[in-house]
């Protein structure tokens, strides 16, 4: 079994913002693959399901960006599963709009849902991080990832939420290298030079 987590904050107010992307792709991934009725335990809507042949809870944390450690600590404990066996689906702001990335371990990178994990799980569980670009200056950050994507971001973002989904199997395989290269082999980043990705960022 593996818990798969898309971070996010709960409601319709931060719904469509990017800091939600990885609730997008919790969202994609249970449509995909057919995952049962969405329920609440571990503070989180969880749904469960099966990716060729292996067990897997997803989760979407309720307790706000800040505090997902909490609810997929206790998952994970109750569970008894390892680091190395959660993947959790994140923004990413030191990446383009678009770029997908695997990684295990390392810090926060001053992502605060990271940053909660690690302090419950350790370092050592997987991220899959989802670029959403940055906003160019550090003051606008916050305002960057709580506010909504752009129309004109919508096609590259339903691209990388299907591709997230469609790829699966190599990452619930423990194929992260694979996994990273399918996502972006079906959903290519779109091309910005730094000054475009500063400007869309800012809806420009």
């Amino acid at each position: 079994m593996i818990i798969i987590a898309g971070l996010g904050n709960p409601g319709a107010k931060y719904e469509k913002n990017r800091h939600n992307i990885g609730f997008m792709a919790a969202d994609a991934i249970a449509q995909r693959w057919r995952f049962g009725s969405p329920r609440a335990k571990f503070q989180s809507v969880i749904q469960e399901g099966e990716v060729e042949g292996t067990r897997v809870l997803l989760m979407k944390p309720q307790t706000f960006m800040n505090s997902s450690g909490n609810a997929v600590g206790e998952a994970a404990r109750f569970y008894k599963i390892a680091p190395k066996d959660v993947i959790v689906f994140h923004d990413e702001i030191d990446l383009a709009p678009g770029r997908f990335r695997m990684k295990t371990g390392g810090g926060a990178a001053g992502q605060n849902g990271v940053r909660s994990l690690i302090s419950q799980l350790g370092p050592d569980f997987r991220r899959a991080r989802m670029g959403v670009g940055h906003p160019g200056e550090a003051a606008l950050v916050h305002g960057h990832v709580l506010s909504d994507f752009h129309k004109a971001e919508q096609p590259w973002l339903e691209a990388l939420l299907n591709a997230c989904a469609d790829a699966l199997p190599f990452a619930v395989a423990g194929e992260d290298e694979r996994y990273q290269g399918e996502v972006m082999r079906l959903a290519p980043a779109p091309k910005f030079s730094p000054r475009q990705a500063a400007q869309a960022a800012k809806g420009e």
